[in-house]
């Protein structure tokens, strides 16, 4: 996040989870004292990054007061930003994740091919993070099942052995008194 904030020369860079009621900071880089934190909400609606998520396109604003599409919107004179990216995260699956967004108060030229490909290849990045850390959940999930089995397991195994025992040691009482009487018997004859 420090290197995307020094490469535009942004202020704020935020990883951004966007679903279809809401957009949740995962993680952020905030030089500007723009004022969200890790798990803070903002309104999906009031997002540039919703319609990242609805038209499944990139957004790179150089001068939002110059932008023929941005200049009259209503989401950067609401949170005061000039200068503005947002770039869609995908799942390994094709899912749509949420964004990577970049804002600052002051203009800057980032609608470049260089910008461009960068955040491609963060976005790209930050996606195969994200598979290796729902990996790694998986993986545990499957370690704790397997755990709780084997305890399971231990356990029927316990209690089957102590159940075992009481019918075993009065088969094996039964048994030396019949072995004693039938030795009885068999001297008696």
């Amino acid at each position: 996040m420090d290197i995307i904030c020094l490469t535009t020369g942004m202020g704020f860079t935020a990883i951004a989870r966007v679903t279809e009621d809401k957009w949740i900071t995962c993680a952020v880089n905030d030089k500007i004292k723009f004022g969200l934190k890790p798990g803070d909400e903002l309104k999906v609606e009031t997002t540039i990054c919703n319609e990242v998520r609805q038209h499944e396109q990139a957004v790179f604003i150089d001068n939002v007061a110059t932008s023929e599409t941005y200049a009259k919107h209503p989401t950067p004179a609401m949170y005061g930003f000039s200068s503005y990216i947002s770039v869609p995260l995908y799942k390994k699956d094709g899912s749509f994740f949420g964004t990577i967004c970049a804002i600052d108060k002051k203009i800057a030229k980032i609608d470049t091919e260089e910008i461009r490909g960068m955040f491609q290849l963060y976005a790209e990045l930050i996606s195969f993070h994200l598979e290796a850390i729902e990996e790694k959940e998986n993986a545990v999930a499957e370690l704790n099942e397997e755990h709780q089995i084997a305890e399971l397991r231990e356990q029927f195994i316990a209690i089957l052995g102590h159940d075992l025992k009481n019918p075993i040691a009065t088969t094996r009482m039964s048994a030396e008194i019949l072995m004693k009487f039938s030795k009885e018997d068999i001297v008696k004859r």
